[in-house]
This record gives structure tokens, C-alpha cells and sequence, in this order.
């Protein structure tokens, strides 16, 4: 099943039918994806969106760049919360959307280079950068 993440339909669909599937995103505003796949993605050395931080953060960039990141925790809880109970209605199981997520086969991450930070990937994550970009001539 080729899915995005946001709304995880598809992949309780996957799990529901028992074939893998194939993620397909730019970035999830809690960082789903990296909590997913287990892929390192520390604030004090990754820089998070909207705070225009390099690597090379000070002390107090980095606890900028945490403070930036507390809110992803609850706001997960909370966008996520009617999927998981929607996924353990319908599987007939206690599952979370994270749960579901961790089932993904592939993640192909959309991802541009110019505009965001390279950071550590897990082999099943494949960038596709420049998706939108149109050709020369």
C-alpha cells in the first residue's frame, strides 16, 4: 500500500490486510517518521524547523532547538489520538498510530537538500529530493 502518514488510513489498511507498505511524506510536524524507523534525531545536534539553525549551534541555540521541540510530544498525543482509537476498533487490538507506522516497509522521504539540514537515516528510508523541481531544457 502506497500511504502518507498524516493520515494513517492506509497503513491500518496495510496492517489490516497484512501487506507492506510504502510511506511516502515530506516531514510530519512531530517527527514521526524518525521515532518510526529509530533513527537518531537529537535536537542537540539536529536542527528542528522554524529556528533557521545550523550544525554549529552555541548553547543556547541548542536549548532553543529543544524548547522548539517539547510541543511535538503533545501535539501527537492529540492530532493522533482518534486514529489510534479508529486502527483499535477496527484491528480488534490496542494499537498506536507510532504502532502502525513502525510497520512501514519503505519510507520514501521528500526531502530538499537546498532547503532542509542532512540528518542520519535509517536503509529504509530513501530520499527523493527534488519531486517538484521541473526540468531544463
Amino acid at each position: 500500500v502506497f500511504t502518507d502518514p498524516i493520515l494513517p488510513c492506509g497503513q491500518i489498511l496495510a496492517e489490516h490486510l497484512s501487506v507492506p507498505s510504502v510511506v511516502f511524506l515530506r516531514g510530519t510536524p512531530c517527527g514521526l517518521e524518525f521515532e518510526a524507523t529509530q533513527c537518531p534525531n537529537p535536537p542537540s545536534y539536529v536542527p528542528r524547523m522554524f529556528t533557521e539553525h545550523t550544525d554549529h549551534m552555541n548553547f543556547l541555540q541548542r536549548v532553543k532547538n529543544l524548547i522548539f521541540d517539547i510541543p511535538n510530544y503533545f501535539l501527537c498525543d492529540f492530532v493522533f489520538q482518534p486514529y489510534a482509537k479508529l486502527a483499535s476498533e477496527f484491528l480488534q487490538r490496542d494499537v498506536t498510530v507510532l504502532d502502525l507506522s513502525r510497520q512501514a516497509s519503505i519510507w520514501l522521504i521528500r526531502l530538499d537538500f537546498a532547503l532542509d539540514y542532512p540528518r542520519p537515516l535509517m536503509p529504509n528510508m530513501i530520499m527523493v529530493s527534488g519531486v517538484n523541481c521541473a526540468h531544463k531544457k
